[in-house]
């Protein structure tokens, strides 16, 4: 009897000092929250303050950490930007979304006018959100597609995606955006076209001389219509390439081009401007903004105010200036009263740039760090290019300067503000992402990831398995990148490493990290002990499970999806005639 009135006075306590106000309310969870998402492109997870860099100054960020919960093993679906951020967006591997490339294919999405990009189908946190009541905004960066099957259907556009506003651009910041850099886009291609351009024109002049002195035997017929489809051809390539800073380099806001090709000399302000008063007229409703940031990309484009400011050359004066620019945004969420009901979230799409622009510029910071661990951006399952910086701050609900090294992943935003906007998860598919609430706030011990699966293209590179028993994380690699024999981090043959193929080197039997212990991936285990062969096969077995829910589904970045089509190419005027500033017009 005494038991069932203990029992009875605890189950009522709380609510007894509730009415007698003395019961602690935290008045962040009595509403719901806004979402502020910061995602860095190409930052490596050795670039940061608070992860231990010490020759670049990031203030802003580190305050994040100082304030909120940082993540040590934070970790990327893919090691490049379009599949990266598809999973981000959907909390699902890029292998169930056809948002892979695939052998000796483009891993990404190579322009704005391709019929590829993020599906139709598929259901972003920004939906999710928007149907719970959320305004729901992306700046920046987008790299998921826009048009389908005409100029200005718009079916990847972010508007289409859940998304109220977009102000920023539908492609990614690439060297010929700026003019004073060579070009980066499809380098070996263009050196190729442009000789088997040369090998065509004189194929056709012999043909022609040989014709007109009667030394062939072939009608003019043949000749003209050979000439002609090879010169279409060319002129194809010849106007995609030469025109590149026009057909990729714009900014658009909504559906509207607003510049082509932009400045980015202003973009940083203006980027900056717009996420301020996205949040100033949404400050009296929950909203959610994706401030997806050019920073870091090549070609590194730093605004005067931040040349010269850094220890690291460009690279770090461009890392200065993003971190301002969280400052400034973040600013405005305290100006607005918003601090105490906002989840703030840092991240990078993936790992930094190893070879960056060092090979044009001859100097060695003009790249990223990934800190102790090997590899970087492209680099299949490699750490370094999948290990990122990861920072949740959300004051009286997440506990401040906490460091939380388990395995969690960029796919866990989609469930974890999705269920805080009050939403659900699509029950039609599978989300890879994990609710990460509880590990943030320490409620539970461990992460909800057992396993995790790390792809290069369509390709399964390796795989980490969270042995919870003995607190310990294995990591498995099939297949990694070849390097050059020379080393400096650079992959064999390609500047962009390969996924299969000769310039991959296939592990059998596979080699066997203890992560907890070798986090750098130097030592692997002996293949020939006891241990070795119980943890390869508790995660061969994890990876059968996995295959067998994987499903063909269309391919969106291979062959002509992911062409140039004039047809689709955004224009501001009538094309081919497409440029304008109606930014520097108001």
């Amino acid at each position: 009897m005494n038991s069932l009135c203990t029992l009875y006075y605890m189950a009522i306590l709380p609510f007894l000092l509730l009415v007698l106000g003395l019961y602690p309310v935290n008045e962040a969870t009595a509403q719901k929250p806004s979402i502020l998402l910061f995602l860095a492109d190409d930052l490596g997870i050795g670039d940061v303050g608070c992860y231990g860099n010490t020759t670049i100054r990031t203030p802003n960020i580190d305050r994040l950490a100082r304030e909120g919960v940082k993540l040590t093993q934070h970790i990327s679906a893919a090691s490049l930007c379009s599949p990266s951020r598809s999973a981000f967006l959907t909390g699902r591997y890029p292998v169930r979304t056809g948002m892979t490339g695939h052998g000796n294919g483009n891993k990404v999405l190579m322009w704005n006018a391709v019929s590829g990009g993020l599906p139709t189908n598929e259901t972003t946190f920004a939906k999710n959100l928007k149907e719970q009541g959320y305004s729901t905004g992306i700046i920046g960066k987008w790299h998921l597609g826009v048009n389908c099957n005409s100029r200005g259907d718009f079916c990847h556009h972010p508007l289409n995606h859940g998304f109220d506003y977009f102000y920023g651009i539908p492609f990614t910041l690439i060297n010929d955006c700026e003019v004073s850099r060579p070009s980066e886009i499809h380098m070996d291609y263009k050196k190729k076209l442009w000789m088997n351009a040369q090998v065509f024109l004189i194929a056709v002049l012999t043909l022609i001389a040989g014709k007109i002195w009667k030394l062939i035997n072939i009608p003019w017929k043949i000749i003209v219509i050979c000439a002609l489809s090879g010169t279409f051809f060319f002129m194809y390539w010849y106007i995609a390439y030469a025109f590149q800073p026009y057909w990729n380099c714009l900014f658009m806001r909504n559906f509207e081009v607003i510049e082509q090709p932009m400045d980015l000399e202003k973009k940083a302000g203006q980027i900056v401007n717009e996420a301020k008063a996205f949040i100033n007229r949404n400050k009296d409703r929950p909203f959610l903004l994706f401030v997806s940031f050019l920073h870091i990309h090549t070609p590194y484009y730093t605004t005067k105010k931040f040349r010269g400011r850094s220890k690291q050359d460009l690279y770090g004066d461009n890392i200065e200036e993003m971190d301002w620019m969280v400052g400034q945004i973040l600013e405005s969420i305290d100006q607005e009263g918003s601090l105490n009901n906002t989840l703030t979230y840092f991240a990078s799409d993936h790992g930094g740039y190893l070879e960056g622009m060092e090979a044009m510029e001859g100097s060695p910071h003009l790249r990223g760090s990934n800190g102790i661990y090997r590899g970087g951006k492209g680099m299949g399952g490699l750490e370094g290019g999948i290990r990122v910086p990861g920072i949740l701050r959300w004051p009286g609900v997440l506990p401040a300067n906490t460091v939380i090294d388990k395995p969690t992943s960029l796919m866990d935003i989609y469930t974890t503000v999705t269920k805080l906007g009050g939403g659900m998860t699509p029950q039609d598919r599978i989300i890879d992402g994990k609710d990460i609430m509880p590990l943030l706030q320490g409620l539970v011990p461990n992460s909800d990831h057992e396993f995790m699966f790390h792809y290069c293209d369509e390709y399964l590179h390796a795989v980490r398995w969270q042995q919870n028993s003995s607190d310990t994380v294995w990591k498995v690699h099939y297949i990694s990148p070849k390097f050059h024999p020379e080393g400096a981090g650079a992959c064999y043959g390609s500047k962009l490493c390969a996924c299969s193929g000769e310039k991959v080197l296939h592990h059998v039997p596979p080699l066997l990290y203890n992560l907890s212990n070798d986090p750098s991936e130097n030592n692997p285990l002996p293949n020939d002990s006891e241990l070795y062969n119980e943890v390869l096969q508790t995660i061969q077995k994890a990876v059968a499970r996995h295959n067998s829910t994987l499903h063909e589904v269309p391919q969106q970045l291979y062959g002509l999806n992911n062409l140039w089509d004039p047809r689709l190419q955004l224009c501001c005027g009538t094309f081919p005639f497409c440029w304008c500033n109606k930014e520097n017009a108001k």
